[in-house]
């Protein structure tokens, strides 16, 4: 058997590893075009920033040492220009030299990753404007840094954009992110990245939301940015991270059948049309797990499976890849934000019946020092309760939740399901009512028609004459800290004395701040023969939608 890997990486390294696991006997031939054939790419960012001191932490596995190691014939500098799928080789172009040879194969696993959108804006070639795909991307930005950069652009708040922010900031330097989108961190919701864009401001990041590039100049200060407003901004450096485009070319000169947005289509064994060839990664157009619609996920950890269960399927291992749900977490100074599985603009755009809650809990015991804030949405269908979501932001423990829901949404578990699970406590890591526990009460109390409840920003989308009273059953202090503009105030401890002050011809939304209060009105509201509602989440969510 003879195998021939065109790229490196999360999953050409790892589905090389597992083949000669797999057998001895086999040749196992990587051609990738740099000089690096498996690096930690997630880290360059921190590498730029200095978190991480030593380039040689990045690299997961040396040419060398896969040689020495696993006995894989690794061919760095290596540039795939063909297949020919009817003789079964490719054409191979040593960069160095310019020399061309053809390799055979039995099977053929494309492992050729994507690249960064440049999109055609006026002087995107001009020096000190950067992308961060590999190890020499990260070496030029770095040098830039070191040698005194004092203001920066990022352009894209992505997961790739906040990271190099976080990291630019780190290192002294004034920065300002340029996005197209109202929000940073497209993929999530909006509401859920508000804490985000205040903590960022927090650290002197000037956010341009709703804003782009329209061309870069040289300009005694380095580069001038013109942007769509017409305002000119001026920049040292430019960081671009604005999305990648799956490096398909060959697959589509070889006739593979390719997805509208350039992924390669694989079956659940990473086989492409054609069966003798594979294809693992960023490359790969893959099935989402909750819409089970064809979509492109550029994640590590997908292709680190991919790449291992293609070499399971050349070697007759049963081998069925089960989607991806783009369970993604990203660090944004000492706040975290992560998701699992379909977006509520997701769904919405799908036109997909579903229902959502919103809470905010500690990560664990309050009582314990040290307990810090979390906001949690869960997305699920109204018919079944199965989880089609979850997205968190805010300090400790945001990581392990959103992996506990990935699990969930995996197997297709239900908001009554985690409302039963059993996850360990002690006051240092969770409580008796873990997070995740927590939601599934408030998801499932709702469907059971136990806690009935109200979107914030539904209720306020209605006119006046047509919203419920809203109810905040706070306390004075708090109301007047903060509060949705025209609700009544009686504490939830006032409420059986007062109901007499609440009309019976009009719907109620009681509200707290964080909903547990507000759904204790609710209760006492129904059985007093009052029409009500809780508004989810409570003022906190209310500030999520609409902050000061």
């Amino acid at each position: 058997m003879r195998i021939v890997i065109i790229g490196g990486v999360a999953g050409g390294a790892s589905a090389a590893a597992r083949a000669r696991r797999l057998s001895e006997s086999a040749e196992i031939v990587i051609l990738e075009r740099g000089p690096d054939v498996s690096f930690a790419n997630c880290g360059l960012p921190y590498y730029v920033g200095g978190e991480i001191a030593e380039r040689e932490k990045l690299l997961v596995a040396t040419p060398q040492f896969l040689r020495r190691r696993l006995n894989l014939d690794v061919r760095t500098g290596s540039q795939v220009d063909a297949i020919d799928r009817a003789a079964k080789r490719v054409q191979v172009r040593e960069l160095a030299t310019g020399r061309t040879y053809e390799e055979a194969y039995d099977k053929l696993i494309l492992a050729t990753g994507a690249a960064p959108l440049r999109p055609p804006i006026p002087g995107l070639d001009l020096p000190g404007i950067y992308t961060l795909r590999n190890m020499q991307d990260a070496d030029r930005l770095k040098a830039s840094v070191d040698a005194g950069v004092r203001e920066a652009l990022v352009v894209g708040a992505g997961f790739i954009g906040l990271e190099m922010v976080e990291n630019l900031v780190r290192r002294g330097i004034r920065t300002t992110v340029v996005e197209l989108q109202d929000q940073v961190l497209p993929p999530l919701d909006k509401e859920m990245t508000t804490p985000l864009a205040e903590h960022l401001a927090q650290h002197g990041v000037e956010l341009l939301l709703g804003e782009s590039a329209e061309a870069f100049e040289p300009a005694p200060e380095g580069l001038a940015v013109r942007l769509k407003s017409g305002r000119r901004l001026t920049a040292q450096l430019v960081s671009l991270g604005i999305g990648v485009r799956p490096e398909s070319q060959l697959a589509t000169a070889a006739g593979l059948d390719v997805g509208p947005r350039g992924g390669i289509r694989v079956n659940a064994s990473m086989q492409t049309s054609d069966p003798n060839i594979y294809a693992v990664g960023d490359v790969i157009e893959v099935q989402d797990v909750v819409t089970n619609l064809p979509t492109q996920v550029p994640l590590a950890g997908p292709a680190n499976r991919q790449g291992r269960l293609a070499a399971d399927h050349i070697f007759g291992n049963p081998a069925q890849y089960r989607g991806t749900q783009g369970t993604a977490i990203v660090k944004v100074f000492d706040r975290t934000a992560a998701m699992s599985g379909a977006s509520e603009k997701t769904l919405r755009r799908l036109g997909q019946t579903f229902r959502k809650v919103y809470i905010h809990p500690a990560h664990h015991a309050g009582y314990y020092p040290g307990a810090e804030a979390m906001s949690l949405k869960l997305l699920f269908a109204p018919e079944t309760g199965r989880i089609l979501g979850a997205q968190a932001v805010g300090g400790a423990g945001v990581d392990k939740r959103i992996d506990v829901l990935a699990v969930a949404i995996q197997a297709g578990m239900t908001v009554f399901d985690i409302e039963e699970m059993e996850l360990a406590y002690s006051p240092q890591y969770g409580s008796a009512k873990d997070p995740v526990n927590m939601a599934g009460f408030v998801a499932a109390g709702l469907l059971r028609g136990e806690h009935p409840q109200a979107d914030v920003e539904t209720i306020l989308a209605l006119p006046e004459d047509e919203r419920p009273l809203l109810l905040d059953v706070r306390t004075p202090a708090e109301h007047a800290a903060g509060a949705i503009p025209g609700s009544l105030n009686i504490p939830i401890d006032e409420l059986r004395a007062n109901l007499s002050r609440l009309p019976q011809n009009r719907p109620i939304a009681s509200y707290c701040q964080v909903g547990m209060r507000g759904y204790l009105a609710t209760r006492i509201l129904l059985q007093s023969g009052f029409s009500a509602v809780n508004l989810g989440g409570g003022y906190k969510t209310y500030r999520l939608h609409f902050p000061r």
